[in-house]
């Protein structure tokens, strides 16, 4: 799972959606693979301005990456090519391969194997259970 990719997940359990402490989901026992790929000045270039960047300073912190600038690159920063090439590698080359993920809300874990997050939640926590309780009885109107 690429470091960018986390930028855009939140916690799945139903009650999180509103909470500000679902995001950024938090590394727990990370294991993270470097795996180059071409660099796209573009793309980082494009993709900037949709990143949460108090989120993304939160994520590199805890996987130890303590060279993120302090505020989001913009203007001429953007044509730093050092800057550029440092945010492509952290974002783009930079994999957590086994792990997991913790809401700060419900502090739920979301395992990683093989760079995949299993977002699945048990029948508990998902919107099965939330119909199951929430049916109308049979033989009522609204259940018949």
């Amino acid at each position: 799972m690429k470091i960018l990719t986390v930028n855009f997940l939140t916690c799945a359990v139903k009650a999180c959606k509103t909470s500000a402490q679902s995001f950024p989901l938090h590394f727990r026992d990370a294991e993270l693979e470097q795996q180059e790929i071409e660099f796209n000045r573009t793309f980082i270039a494009n993709i900037l301005p949709r990143i949460d960047w108090e989120g993304f300073k939160v994520t590199a912190s805890e996987l130890g990456f303590t060279s993120v600038p302090a505020s989001k690159p913009e203007g001429d920063e953007v044509g730093d090519e050092k800057l550029m090439r440092r945010l492509h590698t952290l974002l783009l080359e930079t994999q957590v391969m086994e792990g997991k993920m913790v809401c700060g809300n419900c502090g739920h874990e979301y395992k990683i194997k093989e760079g995949i997050a299993n977002f699945l939640l048990p029948n508990h926590l998902g919107a099965w259970a939330w119909r199951r309780l929430h049916r109308p009885a049979a033989g009522t109107e609204e259940g018949s």
